[in-house]
């Protein structure tokens, strides 16, 4: 058992370990000062693009039936709702006219990132023969990420009969670890929608790796990578209406079963994987034999390498101007909230040019 007493041995090809045996932060440790300073350096125009849809979108459950739109609400005020509220009420001197508001919120519905305590797997960490949950670097499922055993603790069923009280907590690899590291530095975009449009296609490294050449991409160690495909546009044109069949037939995905494009994220050693699609990878995936991974490019990411990956991201805007100047990278600032315990978090991530 290593020194942690986590794991006895770690995943073929994962970086448990690498990065010092309580790490949580995976990959964004190569996130380092030069990669800020190289992000900086492609600011030449002085632009910023807000890369997050509306947090109300994409509209309705149908990308996901177990999120929904955020709920916004006045506080309460005593008994009265806190909005246009008048404080000469409560005393006749005062002049001011306040709103205090509140959300319930998904954290993951809308534009976000996954934290390493979002996709864990079933795997073998003790070398005793029988696999048990574990996450990114060995922690482990009912001690470092916990939760309610009983559905009655989960969910927004009857608000104003909800605990006040958190029920679940990811005590280690939470969102706010990644939201420590600033997460800014430089980002490179590869545009598949430019060379399959629309069109559903799920993308394996023979054609990401042909169109990275096309496109004159490259990808170095410490970049975060944002993959355009449409997704993201044509949820803003359904204008919080979308159409699942529409969606679900449309834009490139990622193929999480190409183990040579899951070798291709290993060795480019990037720190984040976006798309504007909703899972960066094809979902589901593509049919596999025996036991496995039903999201095999978030158990590799997330579980084996500590990638964060960023999902539901609007590019459009940003790839059309970066192909327009004949460019594919930018200075990306995209932290998650500074939200302890949770296990993924909408952000506003803004692209300077």
């Amino acid at each position: 058992m290593n020194s942690s007493n986590r794991w006895n041995k770690r995943p073929e090809g994962s970086t448990w370990g690498d990065f010092g045996q309580d790490d949580q932060c995976g990959r964004m440790n190569l996130l380092t000062p030069e990669k800020v300073k190289q992000g900086i350096a492609e600011v030449q125009h002085g632009l910023s693009f807000n890369l997050s849809l509306p947090l109300d979108f994409p509209g309705g459950n149908v990308l996901n039936p177990r999120r929904m739109p955020p709920v916004l609400r006045p506080t309460l005020r005593g008994d009265k709702p806190n909005m246009n509220y008048q404080l000469w009420c409560d005393d006749p001197l005062c002049t001011d006219v306040v709103c205090d508001d509140l959300v319930v919120m998904h954290l993951q519905y809308s534009t976000q990132w996954d934290s390493l305590a979002h996709v864990g797997s079933m795997f073998d960490a003790d070398g005793d023969g029988v696999p048990e949950p574990v996450y990114y670097n060995g922690f482990r499922a009912g001690v470092d990420v916990i939760g309610p055993s009983q559905g009655h603790a989960a969910g927004i069923f009857d608000f104003a009969k909800i605990p006040r009280e958190s029920t679940s907590q990811a005590r280690a690899l939470g969102i706010e670890k990644m939201s420590e590291r600033c997460v800014q530095g430089r980002a490179v975009m590869i545009d598949l929608h430019a060379h399959v449009g629309r069109a559903r296609v799920n993308i394996g490294y023979e054609q990401l790796h042909e169109i990275m050449q096309k496109d004159g991409v490259t990808v170095e160690p410490g970049d975060m990578v944002c993959l355009h495909t449409g997704y993201a546009e044509m949820l803003l044109e359904m204008n919080r209406q979308p159409d699942g069949a529409l969606l679900n037939n449309s834009c490139a995905a990622l193929d999480g079963r190409d183990k040579r494009l899951l070798q291709w994220i290993t060795d480019s050693q990037l720190v984040a994987l976006i798309a504007d699609n909703y899972a960066v990878e094809t979902h589901p995936a593509l049919a596999a034999p025996g036991a496995c991974a039903s999201l095999p490019l978030h158990e590799h990411c997330l579980f084996k390498l500590g990638v964060h990956l960023g999902e539901i991201w609007h590019l459009t805007p940003l790839a059309n101007w970066l192909r327009a100047q004949q460019r594919h990278r930018f200075l990306l600032t995209a932290p998650p909230l500074r939200l302890p315990g949770a296990v993924g978090s909408p952000v506003t991530p803004i692209a300077t040019v």
